[in-house]
């Protein structure tokens, strides 16, 4: 039972900090540190909480899923303009993720080296404090149709960054838009538009080492859990942090980073 209510306590601490500007990576890393769940290093629980919040932020955005697929399908067949804005901004997408997929293959040891180190989870999280402060007040005039190719590869660039644990990719990725003059909530769409792709990368990586692992046997109730509270929490925190965006209070999020980035430097 103990086992169990870990899972559950890292699937909601993943379901929360997914969507939020506060990293969730990182703040697995702490809460594995400040519990002494060290052992529980569980690539399979990664795969199914990832895939939990790529669904639950799906489901939010789904109508503009199906809008974004339908007319680009529509404009390789009739090359009509209307639907061009829709094709265009998958381009955009699948161009914005590159720089990431690049620094990843390059990094991915030293990457994994920095995130057993809880120190430089709290210095990362300064820093994504820092970039949260520096845009809190900027709203861009950019709508979705207005954002360029040279905006989707600096957005992409910054998501590069957000590589390392502690540096929130949501974060990272709406820094990136807002500094490219984007409108907050576009900006904030096109950082979760963003992380649907990468997120099913992942997923595609980690079927292998799913399939073939011993633990799921055993442990199939736990991750079955994980996966509903990762879901539910992400779908929540996800309606939640629109909102936010939309009432301009993005300080708020860099006043949690600077307190928790802190905490893990003094305390851990």
């Amino acid at each position: 039972m103990l086992d169990k209510l870990k899972y559950i306590i890292l699937g909601i601490i993943q379901g929360l900090t997914e969507p939020l500007p506060i990293s969730s990576s990182g703040h697995l890393v702490i809460f594995k540190n400040l519990f002494n769940l060290d052992s529980l290093n569980d690539l399979n629980f990664e795969i199914i909480v990832n895939f939990a919040s790529f669904l639950a932020i799906s489901f939010i955005y789904r109508k503009d899923i199906i809008k974004l697929i339908k007319d680009s399908i529509n404009y390789l067949k009739t090359k009509n303009y209307k639907y061009y804005y829709s094709f265009k901004y998958i381009l955009l997408i699948i161009l914005a993720c590159i720089p990431a997929g690049i620094l990843g293959l390059l990094f991915k040891d030293k990457i994994d080296l920095i995130s057993t180190n809880v120190k430089y989870i709290g210095i990362a999280l300064l820093i994504t404090s820092l970039a949260l402060f520096i845009v809190r007040k900027i709203d861009g005039k950019k709508h979705d149709n207005g954002i360029t190719y040279k905006d989707s590869i600096i957005i992409g660039l910054f998501q590069g960054i957000a590589l390392l644990p502690g540096i929130s990719r949501s974060g990272s990725t709406l820094t990136g838009g807002l500094l490219r003059n984007i409108k907050k909530e576009d900006a904030v769409k096109f950082s979760f538009m963003l992380y649907l792709p990468i997120s099913i990368a992942s997923f595609i990586l980690g079927i292998k080492d799913f399939t073939t692992s011993n633990n799921f046997n055993n442990l199939y109730i736990s991750y079955i859990l994980s996966f509903i509270f990762s879901f539910i929490t992400t779908y929540f925190a996800t309606k939640w942090f629109i909102n936010i965006i939309k009432k301009k209070k993005l300080i708020y999020f860099s006043i949690y980073c600077f307190i928790m980035g802190l905490l893990v430097l003094i305390f851990m």
